[in-house]
């Protein structure tokens, strides 16, 4: 027996998670991608990822596409800059939340956890208000031969941020991801003004609106050249990842 989706059961391009390569590959060094921005950015209007090289971290955010690199500064991004990981979605917000802290990052994801029914999907997340501390993080560009993650971030620079206004947002990705992104919470920030952001470790918010978009559907794409195809996947990385990521 054959089993099909019809077309009317297909999830809308707008209910779909699109990721260019693995998060196991970005850890061992894979920092050279195919696909550019501009190819991204028909794939969302939301999402997070980094650049060739390792050059910055970056946000998408209402279709802008933001670089920030090891000086915690905001630059724009060309659509022929390429990527080697990078998540995007259409957000469309499913659940919407007025916060009011003072709220850690864990206490944050405590009551994330507590409104959604399964970990099984995808979860868009934005918070956007006032922000009493964020601690954030983004490494330098890399020369070849690269290094693997976990030696990078040794030496990674972070910024710290008080009483500012800004944007908290990433994903939450299910447990079964492992190996492809990362499982549980992912989050960037960038300030209202857009200047400055990096890749989140700490925060509390003060006042704030939490938006949460389910995403059901995951869409990825491989690299078919450079070396990737070369890269032993096979390795359990959980413990790098949690150190890099933290």
């Amino acid at each position: 027996m054959t089993a099909c989706t019809s077309p009317q059961n297909a999830p809308s391009q707008e209910e779909v998670l699109y990721q260019v390569s693995t998060i196991d590959a970005l850890l061992a060094g894979d920092f050279d991608g195919e696909v550019t921005y501009g190819d991204v950015r028909k794939q969302g209007d939301f999402g997070i990822g980094t650049f060739n090289g390792l050059d910055g971290e970056m946000i998408q955010l209402d279709g802008e596409v933001f670089k920030i690199r090891s000086d915690g500064n905001v630059y724009p991004v060309p659509d022929s800059t390429r990527t080697p990981f990078a998540a995007v979605t259409y957000f469309e917000a499913d659940t919407v939340l007025s916060l009011s802290g003072p709220l850690s990052f864990e206490e944050l994801f405590v009551l994330i956890d507590s409104l959604i029914s399964t970990e099984n999907i995808f979860y868009a997340i934005k918070i956007t208000g006032e922000f009493e501390y964020v601690k954030a993080r983004s490494v330098p560009r890399q020369s070849k031969p690269y290094q693997p993650m976990i030696e990078i971030v040794k030496t990674q620079p972070t910024f710290e941020f008080q009483n500012v206004r800004g944007t908290l947002m990433g994903f939450r990705t299910p447990p079964f991801m492992k190996g492809l992104n990362v499982p549980g919470y992912h989050m960037h920030f960038i300030t209202e003004d857009r200047k400055r952001g990096g890749h989140v470790l700490a925060s509390t918010i003060e006042q704030a609106t939490l938006s949460i978009d389910y995403t059901s559907a995951f869409h990825m794409v491989l690299p078919n050249s450079g070396s990737f195809g070369q890269i032993d996947l096979t390795q359990d990385k959980q413990a790098e990842l949690e150190k890099v990521e933290k």
